[in-house]
């Protein structure tokens, strides 16, 4: 299993940024995929959960309706579209998956919110 995501960087308070998360090694159209956080000095947080059919779920409070995830189960990838960024957004974000009693994490990538 290999989660890999991509699209981080760095961007002005009430920017946007996209990042896409490239699975690979299971059967990716049939798992639900979260998006997780972590700030520095703080733990790890789910920013929200997909179903394997594209329905968001136990989406974090704080994102709500600026935070959009979705799938491309063709594609293997999933994304995160981030609106309206803040600068309590900045962290470093990872996609998970659990296959087979097992968890993996891709790389993270960094997103930094700052004027």
């Amino acid at each position: 299993v290999q989660l890999v995501e991509s699209g981080g960087g760095w961007v002005h308070p009430g920017g946007s940024l996209r990042l896409s998360c490239a699975a690979s090694g299971f059967p990716f159209s049939t798992y639900a995929m979260t998006w997780h956080r972590q700030a520095p000095g703080k733990e790890r947080e789910l920013v929200g959960r997909i179903t394997s059919e594209g329905d968001m779920r136990d989406i974090l409070d704080s994102v709500k309706g600026r935070f959009t995830i979705s799938r491309d189960n063709a594609k293997n990838m999933m994304y995160l579209q981030m609106n309206s960024l803040k600068q309590e957004d900045t962290a470093v974000y990872y996609c998970k998956a659990a296959y087979r009693l097992k968890t993996y994490w891709g790389q993270g990538t960094q997103v930094t919110v700052s004027s």
